[in-house]
């Protein structure tokens, strides 16, 4: 995508440096997307990883949509989701794909098997409503056959949903 002319940004908390440019349109940041800002008396002590809020880093940088937001966030992808959709940041993006693992709850989810799938679900069902529409999904049949730490019969325990913001201008 930077080498098309497009402004792309990568997350990577186990970068050295702060902030690298590579190319024109190519910046790297040690940084990690979360559901929640850091606790700045903690936030001072962890001098080589930083994690934060989309709408933060949004902010931050100055930016006021993102066109494409590819994450995989290994199991925080569900706060982070619901994050998204209560402050508003997701109708601030144009496309979202999402990795998302099923193997178990995932980061600070909790409750009963059906607890957790309504709670994925009322997620997914917010997207929707706010006018997002899945248009691609990938079953990684490399990952185990798992849903909430049981076997699940041509199931993944990982899949990538891909939606699209029709209201997006």
């Amino acid at each position: 995508m930077a080498n098309s002319g497009c402004e792309v940004h990568r997350f990577d908390p186990s970068i050295k440096s702060a902030h690298i440019q590579e190319g024109q349109h190519l910046w790297y940041h040690r940084l990690s997307v979360d559901w929640r800002d850091p606790n700045p008396a903690i936030a001072a002590h962890k001098l080589h990883s930083n994690t934060k809020k989309l709408g933060t880093i949004l902010n931050e940088f100055g930016h006021q949509k993102i066109d494409v937001l590819k994450a995989d966030v290994e199991s925080a992808e569900w706060k982070i989701l619901e994050n998204l959709i209560l402050e508003d940041v997701v109708e601030q993006i144009g496309q979202l794909v999402f990795e998302v693992h099923v193997h178990w709850p995932g980061f600070e989810v909790s409750g009963n098997d059906s607890t957790v799938v309504r709670y994925w679900y009322s997620l997914l069902r917010e997207l929707e409503l706010k006018d997002f529409r899945l248009f691609h999904t990938y079953k990684d049949l490399s990952k185990p056959q798992m849903l909430l730490k049981k076997e699940a019969f041509n199931a993944s325990s990982c899949y990538t949903l891909s939606w699209v913001n029709t209201r997006w201008k």
